[in-house]
């Protein structure tokens, strides 16, 4: 079975306004791509990434776009999991992001990223992007609701 790994999180604001937070290039940057993001989240689009701590800027596929409900995402694989000796080894994972209303007005965003093989290297590179993952989540909820990159000077 290849790994695979889910991070879940609750944001105080309407799906709409946090998913926008996530398709939207702009608001990407305001928070999580801390070299920026490049191009809107829409089905059929490549649009690139760029992070201090990975430089350099990712292509990124996005598969389908559920507008405020579900976006996914395909991008190469890095097995060694470190920003100094990238390895692409031939294939994809595939993220999946969806964002649920709650009753009480919040928004529930749940990644989940599955695909890498089963070997060392790719356990450590699950195991690093699911640190990614949590962190963009703690970043986006007090970005939205407070207005505060918590990624700012982070990294670099």
């Amino acid at each position: 079975m290849a790994y695979e790994f889910t991070v879940s999180g609750r944001i105080s604001k309407p799906v709409h306004e946090v998913f926008e937070a996530v398709a939207d290039p702009k608001e990407l940057s305001g928070y999580f791509t801390t070299g920026g993001a490049r191009g809107r989240l829409e089905t059929g689009a490549t649009v690139t990434w760029d992070f201090h701590d990975f430089p350099g800027a990712f292509p990124v596929e996005v598969v389908e776009v559920e507008q405020d409900r579900k976006i996914v995402l395909r991008w190469d694989a890095a097995e060694d999991g470190t920003a100094d000796d990238p390895v692409k080894p031939g294939y994809k994972t595939t993220v999946t992001m969806t964002f649920a209303p709650l009753d009480d007005g919040r928004t529930l965003v749940t990644i989940t990223e599955g695909g890498w093989r089963e070997t060392a290297g790719a356990q450590k590179a699950a195991f690093g992007n699911c640190e990614g993952w949590t962190g963009m989540l703690c970043a986006l909820k007090v970005y939205i609701e407070h207005g505060i990159n918590l990624r700012d000077g982070f990294y670099k």
